[in-house]
């Protein structure tokens, strides 16, 4: 993808869902901070981790037919130290690959429109 990307800027990725196989959920699985808090379903990074191989197929599988949604995010307030408060968005750590899955994708394409000095 970056080298594609590098050779002809002026191309247009339409489609980059196919690129998403097992061995990238796994690489971003690793790229994913493993000690965050455990979203809504409670399943934390080290759980998940016990059966990686088995989640990441299933999500694999889910991603491709087209039945994985993106889950609920637990909305929690934290306080901060002026007194107030601020809201944040706890993902479950299956999403949270996902989601990073995808950013790498995206980052290998636009970093090769960024100039050195950037």
């Amino acid at each position: 993808m970056a080298e594609q990307a590098a050779r002809d800027p002026a191309r247009v990725f339409t489609t980059l869902a196919h690129l998403i196989d097992v061995a990238f959920l796994r690489e971003a699985s690793h790229r994913t901070r493993q000690s965050s808090a455990p979203g809504i379903d409670g399943v934390s990074a080290q759980e998940d981790a016990g059966h990686l191989d088995e989640n990441l197929h299933d999500l694999h599988e889910r991603l491709r037919s087209g039945r994985s949604q993106a889950p609920p995010v637990e909305r929690v307030w934290l306080d901060k130290d002026d007194g107030g408060q601020r809201l944040i968005g706890k993902p479950p750590f299956e999403d949270k690959m996902v989601q990073r899955a995808v950013a790498m994708l995206l980052e290998a394409i636009d970093e090769q429109d960024c100039c050195d000095s950037s």
